[in-house]
Formats: C-alpha cells, structure tokens, sequence
C-alpha cells in the first residue's frame, strides 16, 4: 500500500512551514492561501490550517534501510529526539525495523523508520531527499476491531496482528497504524486523539477520517 497524498490539519501553519522548508530542506511543491504540500519522496504531504483546536497526529516516514545511524546524525543536529525509557531510538524484532522520533512545531510525533526487510538501500549522503515516503499514518478510534475489520473488509491487509489498543494494516510501503482514542503513543508523553485526515492510496482510492 502506498500513499500518493495525505492532508493534516495544524493551527501552527507558519511553523509548519518553516520547519519542514527552511529546517529539514523538504521541498515545497505547492502552497496557497491557507495550505502548504511538501515532497516527502513519492509522498505529497498537505498542511491546511486550522482555527479549531490544536489537531496533532503521528506519522512515518521510511528511510534507506541502511542509513539508520546516518539520518539519526541528520536529524539529530535539526531537532531534540524524544525519548522512551531514556533511549533515544529503537529496533522491533517483529518488524525488523529501526526508528526514531521526534515532534514538530505543531506537536506531531514524526518517525522516522529504517525497515531492514525492503531493498531501499542508499549510498547517497543522508538529507532531505532520503526522506522516501510517508509510510504510516496512525488513525485514532475509539473501537479499533471493528474499524480494523472494516478496512480488511475493504481490501487492506493486516501487517500484523493486533489489540483492542492497536493494530496496524497494510504493508511495509503503507501502514495505516489504528490506536485506541486515549492510548498514550509510543515515544510521546501525548494520548490518542481524534482529528481530520484525508489520504490517497495508490491504486485504492480516497480514504477519509473524522
């Protein structure tokens, strides 16, 4: 599963901006009055502003599998990494994947996720443009098996088993991550909440969350 585009809500559009263009070196491939959509690889990211609340959401973006300690160097000279259990980054034997994480001015929990299992390697030197996709996209609910069984109903695989808390479906390229609304995420000292999301998935059509 891949995802072509994906628009968030933030009520921090000037920082938003800033700090993907001017701090990370993502490119800015379109903007207007109220919106702005990077190039996250093969990934248009949109940020449309927003007057209420202050939506925050958690995604990843996947990295050449080989370059973990080299985007940890670039990342970490730009942004504070958060921290789980006083580390600083992590690797799931499930997933055969390293990540970090770390939050943007509008308090979105970014990942970024090394999978060892795809052929992604890169021996180019680690920037903004080794930012291949956007690669998860965690959806909030306050049921999450029967929302899960929705989008299998629909024709999304599951990658992985799941809980009552959490389940993510999809595949490596594409993951849409489903939490129980109030599950505090990992790598964050922020709950589950529920906000706006639109997405297109290659080949899958428009998904929308609300």
């Amino acid at each position: 599963m891949r995802f072509t585009d994906i628009t968030f809500k933030t009520a921090e559009m000037g920082a938003i901006k800033h700090f993907y263009k001017d701090v990370l070196g993502v490119p800015v491939i379109a903007q207007g009055s109220g919106f702005v959509t990077f190039g996250i690889g093969e990934t248009k990211l949109t940020f449309e502003e927003t007057a209420e609340g202050r939506p925050f959401y958690h995604f990843a973006f996947n990295i050449p599998e080989n370059q973990f300690k080299e985007a940890k160097a670039w990342i970490s000279g730009k942004t504070a990494l958060n921290r789980e259990n006083g580390e600083d980054e992590t690797y799931s034997v499930d997933w055969d994947a390293h990540s970090l994480y770390f939050e943007d001015p509008a308090g979105n929990i970014v990942e970024l996720i090394a999978r060892h299992s795809l052929n992604d390697a890169s021996d180019r030197p680690f920037g903004a443009e080794s930012l291949l996709c956007v690669s998860e996209i965690g959806i909030v609910k306050e049921d999450v098996p029967p929302f899960v069984d929705e989008l299998v109903g629909r024709g999304f695989p599951k990658y992985r088993e799941g809980s009552d808390q959490f389940a993510p479906v999809g595949d490596e390229h594409g993951l849409l991550i489903v939490a129980k609304k109030g599950r505090r995420w990992f790598f964050a000292e922020k709950n589950a909440d529920i906000f706006p999301i639109r997405a297109h998935v290659q080949g899958g059509g428009a998904l929308e969350f609300s």
